[in-house]
């Protein structure tokens, strides 16, 4: 599969003004020599995000998220690193260089103009033979009968494209195969089994293709129609596709979100295409998770509130009161949809009331929507007070609704819950707010204690650490610095366990060649140490002076180790003296140690080791 060569990624770092491009989404003011603002990631009133355009870096002092420009981009746009790389391209003038596995090169311009990379490209000529399969031939007969007997007409099914994946788990391989895939490129693809890369990874199923934003196929969701496994499955998440950062149809349903500025969120493919098909056009579903706060943040660009339709089981009504969280943290105006059928009729998924009451029915009966506080009102009442004088139950109906609250940011609007949460359970407003209060404050403080002990437990400054800290958020401008740490000091010199990922984390990136603290950061499993190193780069500690600080850090870390290794010699020399053992080679040791440890410390230590 082709990709954007080292040389373009390079060019394109270098020309990058990360003032410039940060600026086009943040609102900075230079305070020294970092620029400040609001962080376009999380909700506060302060500015904490700040830009270094030294290092090229940015880091948010409130919710500890931090990198480089493309990592920047690739979140705030909802893209992957080769369409961030592609986007800054075009913004810095840098003409794009393609490499293939096999070392040929191409440009941007070449291959008839097409911009698309190969994968998207593969995927939308999969997700077209998979609709002609469930269209138009035989084996596609009976999926085509169930998605007709679920009330969805043809006119919906080519608009979802909706297909169908054969039962032969080997047909796609050798379709593909046949068109002039390698191997090589099917194996990358996805659409394969890790394991046996000629067995597709969707079989026998009701294919529903999930595109981005716009309309570019880049993963699938089969459902299955007979036989064992899981009723539902996803893609595998890739460079094109994020679970956590995608949603079902938004490319279907923009036009209407910004017409409206509303998003109704509901919880699957089938609900979705039955709301398109009864007109309400704006609706959209996560793919296999938990509506997240990536997706609330990507809707929060378009829609001013967002709409939860969820079913009322247990299960549903619990995700619906998460979602409520999540969009609440996020600064986004909530509301949950509840269906009234005539005639009492118990309530059902949006695709059965399509195929049981028709278009109308359906489109009437999700105009009933409940603000979120009186939804969770009435659901803490009915849930935990069996009786108005259950006093237990009221300080759990109260207990239940403290995150809630917490997520409030008016003052006015936490004033007004506490009174309307008041007058449900039948006490008094004073007593409630008190409660509320309470538990906000002490949640926070548990939360703040939690955070401190977590940091000062996993992260520590210290000499190992100091140097490599360094070195790292140096990485783009002077890579050099590391390449004289590890010349010098292998990873078993280091004792302490976060100075020892993040050495070999900055292995990692000097030997694939990606020196970039984006990559660094991505390859630093410990989130606390994650944060250490990104919230260093956004500072002025190690912009001056930095050959000094790693010189003399690498010359501190091996006189620790000397000193380490001639207290076991001296151990060991006393043992064996005990024991009647010949003692001569430890000797010999424990002078070279002298040795080294005096040249260290008295003569010094310079660039020249």
């Amino acid at each position: 599969m082709p990709f954007i060569s080292r040389k373009t990624i390079d060019e394109i770092q270098t020309r990058l003004d990360p003032v410039g491009i940060i600026g086009e989404y943040v609102r900075l003011e230079q305070r020294g020599g970092n620029f400040w603002g609001l962080c376009p990631f999380h909700n506060e009133k302060t500015p904490s995000f700040s830009v270094n355009p030294e290092r090229k870096s940015w880091y948010c002092f409130g919710c500890h998220e931090g990198g480089g420009i493309v990592n920047f981009v690739m979140q705030v746009e909802k893209i992957s690193f080769p369409e961030a790389l592609v986007q800054l391209a075009r913004k810095t003038g840098v003409r794009i260089e393609y490499e293939s596995d096999n070392g040929a090169v191409r440009h941007e311009d070449e291959n008839s103009g097409r911009e698309k990379d190969d994968c998207v490209e593969l995927y939308r000529r999969v997700a077209g033979s998979l609709h002609h399969i469930l269209r138009e031939t035989a084996e596609g007969a009976s999926a085509l009968q169930y998605v007709h007997s679920r009330g969805i007409n043809n006119a919906m099914i080519d608009r979802f494209r909706l297909g169908y994946a054969p039962s032969d788990r080997t047909w796609l391989y050798k379709f593909l195969s046949g068109k002039g895939y390698s191997a090589a490129f099917l194996a990358q693809s996805g659409l394969f089994s890790r394991k046996y890369p000629q067995t597709a990874f969707f079989s026998g199923r009701l294919m529903f293709p999930i595109n981005d934003r716009q309309g570019r196929t880049v993963a699938f969701g089969g459902r299955i129609l007979g036989g064992d496994g899981p009723k539902y499955l996803n893609s595998q998440e890739s460079v094109l596709y994020r679970k956590r950062e995608a949603l079902f149809a938004l490319d279907l349903a923009l036009p209407e979100i910004r017409r409206t500025k509303e998003a109704l969120v509901c919880e699957g493919y089938m609900d979705v295409i039955a709301l398109h098909q009864a007109g309400v056009t704006n609706a959209v579903a996560p793919l296999g998770t938990a509506f997240t706060g990536e997706q609330a943040r990507l809707l929060r660009r378009w829609a001013e509130r967002i709409k939860l339709l969820f079913d009322t089981d247990e299960a549903g009504e619990t995700a619906a009161g998460k979602a409520i969280l999540v969009c609440r943290q996020n600064s986004v105006s909530c509301a949950v949809v509840r269906i009234e059928l005539p005639g009492g009729t118990a309530f059902k998924d949006p695709a059965d009331i399509l195929k049981d009451g028709g278009e109308s029915l359906l489109s009437e009966s999700v105009k009933n929507v409940m603000l979120d506080s009186d939804y969770l009102t009435a659901k803490s009442k009915s849930k935990f007070l069996t009786r108005r004088d259950d006093t237990e139950g009221i300080s759990r109906a109260i207990a239940f609704l403290i995150p809630f609250f917490s997520s409030i940011e008016s003052e006015a609007e936490k004033d007004a819950f506490s009174k309307q949460l008041a007058l449900v359970l039948g006490v008094d407003p004073s007593a409630v707010q008190h409660d509320l209060r309470f538990g906000q404050e002490k949640t926070a403080a548990g939360r703040r204690a939690g955070e401190g002990n977590t940091a000062q437990r996993c992260i520590a400054m210290n000499e190992e650490l100091y140097v490599l800290t360094a070195a790292a958020v140096n990485i783009e401008v002077r890579p050099d610095l590391f390449n004289a740490v590890r010349k010098n000091l292998p990873a078993e010199d280091f004792e302490d366990r976060s100075a020892k990922e993040l050495y070999l984390a900055l292995e990692e990136c000097l030997r694939c060649g990606e020196l970039r603290l984006d990559a660094l950061l991505s390859r630093l499993e410990d989130r606390a140490l994650r944060d250490f190193v990104a919230g260093r780069s956004a500072g002025r500690e190690f912009s001056d002076r930095m050959e000094q600080i790693v010189f003399d850090g690498i010359r501190g870390v091996k006189i620790k180790h000397l000193e380490r290794r001639g207290r076991r010699v001296d151990t060991e020399l006393r043992l064996a003296k005990n024991a009647g053992q010949d003692t001569a080679d430890l000797l010999l040791e424990k002078q070279f140690i002298l040795d080294e440890l005096q040249t260290l410390k008295g003569v010094g230590y310079g660039r020249s080791t």
